[in-house]
């Protein structure tokens, strides 16, 4: 079966009510045969004469036999059609996630009267077998659209015989408008790992993933799940700031992950402050993106998984990071005091 019928299929047959956003697969690739029709019509008028090359809309097409593809870097036959709707669509899909991701794992985290009360509101049964299966819909939400968007910018760079989906995909990943980069999606992964190794009757519930696991190579932790149609997503898990593993992390808009007192000290502020405390201008000490602070995400599930995996080397950072904190915070009141006095 064709991606594109399956891709079809499965959109369909999702039991939610409200329309799911997803990549417009079909409407694309109908905006890129067309493309490809303009391109013969054009090669079949071509004048042998003129260097086997014709000029029509001021773009240029080759009319070797051999390809029937756009020789220049933008096409205008499609681009005004095609990168703005999968820009919108991709931003949609990514929104949906995040948004339902973030609400299934603070179901998960939840506890006493907040966790009775967001079960009475969205109507789930409460226990971890329904978490499961709703994780898994999500998760598998997540990687039918990602491959959907690499296999309709593929097909954009072979018509085009061009590398623009693939600029269009590091652009995308610059906006934070990829899925697989999403850190709810590394989230998801630690809940799966947290529910199969904490909760003993998990093995009656279905797996979010088949191949997920953390392991530790050369000592170095690394969040890894093989994923159907080839896609494999592997996430470092070592803090680039104090090199070892991450403690109590945070993920930063742009994607990376660190330490939290590490993302504080970096972004110049205490951690009584807070990263939203942070100056825009301050950048990942990784990739040189300002303004990712502000909108860091706490990786709860994965902080669990981590203090599992590592209970000695979790007791000895939680002693240091104490000291620490408690130092900060008095530092931080007693400047308050000194300012509430006027000294």
């Amino acid at each position: 079966m064709k991606f594109c019928k399956k891709y079809e299929e499965y959109m369909q047959v999702q039991p939610r009510k409200d329309k799911l956003p997803r990549v417009g697969f079909k409407k694309l690739k109908k905006i890129l045969k067309r493309c490809r029709r303009d391109v013969v019509h054009v090669q079949s008028r071509g004048d042998d004469a003129a260097n086997n090359e014709v000029l029509v809309d001021h773009h240029h097409f080759s009319v070797d036999a051999t390809e029937s593809s756009c020789a220049d870097s933008s096409c205008p036959v499609c681009d005004g059609t095609f990168f703005p709707s999968l820009m919108k669509e991709m931003s949609e899909v990514v929104g949906f996630f995040n948004e339902h991701a973030q609400r299934l794992l603070e179901l998960h985290l939840s506890s006493g009267f907040r966790k009775c009360f967001i079960w009475l509101k969205e109507k789930l049964s409460g226990n971890h077998v329904a978490l499961v299966q709703e994780g898994k819909d999500l998760v598998n939400y997540a990687l039918i659209n990602a491959i959907a968007m690499r296999k309709i910018l593929k097909k954009y760079d072979k018509i085009h015989y061009s590398k623009q989906g693939q600029v269009f995909k590091s652009q995308a990943h610059s906006m934070h408008i990829e899925i697989l980069q999403s850190p709810w999606l590394c989230e998801l992964m630690a809940f799966h790992i947290n529910l199969r190794t904490i909760k003993p009757d998990s093995s009656r519930a279905p797996a979010l993933f088949e191949g997920c696991s953390l392991t530790y190579k050369d000592g170095k932790p690394l969040l890894s799940c093989e994923l159907f149609d080839s896609v494999k997503v592997e996430i470092d898990l070592t803090c680039s700031i104090c090199l070892d593993t991450v403690f109590d992390p945070v993920s930063l808009t742009c994607g990376h992950i660190f330490c939290y007192m590490c993302a504080c000290k970096t972004a110049s502020v205490t951690i009584v402050d807070g990263l939203k405390a942070s100056s825009p201008k301050k950048k990942c000490p990784l990739c040189r993106e300002d303004g990712v602070f502000e909108g860091a995400v706490h990786m709860e599930e994965l902080n669990i998984l981590l203090s599992q995996s590592c209970p000695e080397y979790w007791k000895e950072r939680l002693q240091t990071e104490r000291i620490e904190r408690v130092k900060q915070a008095k530092e931080h009141w007693e400047s308050q005091c000194r300012a509430f006095m006027g000294m």
